[in-house]
């Protein structure tokens, strides 16, 4: 607080002295010694003199003293402020700095840092190939030329495709007879793995390209899909999630990428997939498994949606049940993967089968042998304690929309995104 005065008490900060000349000049006087002479006490310290001068010149003493003390410590103030001032610069400097640097991390993580998306990847791969001498020049050409054909049609190479894997498996299931109870397939799916064009970031499209190889296979999709007879390429499916994005699907996912996926390398989700299948009027929800559900960080309750899933209309005493039930497109931070069955063990525990794009098709084509013994199965197989994300999110397919019900789901896309597994 400010300093008092030691006559009257009054907080006067500064302006000390001249309150104590003005209103105290007199200075209190002490009873007289016993031989008539008078007594003066210092107001400041309690000393006691006979000489009024000498005790003005004291309590000018005590003043200057306080006075170059206070001076100093508004001079002390000052500084540190000063320092403090310059140190929160710095650290405003140094975390925008931060901030930049990561935002510029995430947008090529993301693939929006316009360095060109399939076609200049692509391209650029083959090159580096020849010029490690594992292309030849005559094979690059031809590649490019195959690629240009694909992407002006806006369809698939079929370069990196496996079919037949889960007609494979039926039949591997029908004379496994060890832990497996039950098991529950989706209909026939194409395996898909990333390319020369889009490895690093094509997991996503490579997921709805197995979801759609599934889809064109079940006649309940026919209308919905009359437009595509054949599997799109990823620069195709990017113009198909912007076409969904112009008729007002997701407007707070679309502005993420700032309204353009064409010609990028962007990465897309659950919420990009469920705007699209809406979009060609297929019913689907996107379900969050937001926290785990089990102990040691794992998702049971993952487990048994999709076993609900595959198994309502289809349950019944057959060891193996192929039903007529699509994929499901599961995501987690930074890949995604499609689930196209489950398996029951013997003793109750529950084993998922997932195709991952990142599996190259000479491991996939393993499973199509006709000696198939189970261990190529590890390439699928993911029990309860492999699924330890924190999170995931699931697109599961189940019928066709009416016109209304599109609508009306777009609207919806526009305030809320996805239902929530507590």
């Amino acid at each position: 607080g400010l300093p008092e005065c030691p006559f009257c008490g009054e907080a006067v900060g500064r302006e000390l002295e001249a309150h104590v000349r003005a209103r105290h000049g007199h200075f209190l006087g002490a009873p007289s010694t016993g031989n008539g002479e008078q007594l003066y006490e210092c107001p400041m310290c309690s000393l006691t003199c006979t000489n009024i001068q000498i005790l003005e010149e004291h309590v000018d003493l005590h003043l200057e003293e306080q006075s170059f003390s206070e001076g100093g410590n508004i001079r002390d103030l000052e500084l540190a402020q000063q320092l403090q001032t310059e140190e929160d610069k710095r650290q405003r400097s140094e975390e925008e700095k931060r901030e930049r640097e990561e935002f510029k991390k995430l947008q090529r993580q993301y693939g929006l840092d316009n360095s060109g998306g399939y076609k200049q990847q692509f391209l650029k791969n083959m090159e580096r190939e020849v010029d490690r001498g594992r292309m030849q020049p005559f094979e690059y050409h031809k590649r490019k030329a195959d690629m240009m054909e694909c992407l002006a049609f806006g369809i698939d190479d079929g370069k990196t495709k496996t079919s037949g894997v889960i007609e494979a498996l039926c039949k591997y299931y029908q004379n496994e007879n060890k832990d497996v109870r039950h098991v529950w397939l989706s209909t026939g799916v194409d395996h898909f793995h990333s390319s020369l064009g889009d490895r690093g970031w094509g997991c996503g499209y490579r997921n709805f390209q197995m979801l759609l190889s599934s889809l064109m296979q079940n006649s309940l999709y026919n209308d919905c899909l009359r437009d595509t007879t054949l599997i799109p390429s990823i620069p195709k499916i990017q113009s198909m999630i912007e076409d969904a994005w112009r008729e007002g699907f997701d407007p707070h996912g679309a502005s993420h990428f700032n309204n353009r996926l064409y010609g990028s390398r962007a990465w897309i989700g659950a919420c990009e997939i469920y705007s699209l299948l809406t979009s060609l009027r297929i019913k689907c929800q996107i379900i969050d498994f937001h926290k785990p559900t089990g102990p040691m960080g794992t998702h049971p309750r993952l487990f048994e949606w999709i076993l609900r899933y595959y198994s309502t209309d289809n349950e019944g005493g057959a060891k193996v049940v192929c039903t007529s039930k699509p994929p499901i497109y599961l995501q987690h931070q930074g890949h995604s993967r499609t689930v196209v069955g489950i398996e029951e063990k013997k003793n109750k525990t529950l084993c998922l089968l997932l195709f991952d794009p990142g599996c190259p098709s000479q491991e996939m084509q393993k499973l199509l042998k006709q000696n198939n013994d189970g261990t190529s199965l590890k390439l699928l197989r993911k029990f309860v304690g492999s699924l330890k994300e924190k999170q995931y999110q699931i697109v599961s397919v189940d019928g066709v929309l009416s016109v209304e019900e599109k609508a009306a789901r777009c609207h919806a896309s526009q305030v809320l995104r996805s239902e929530k597994i507590p």
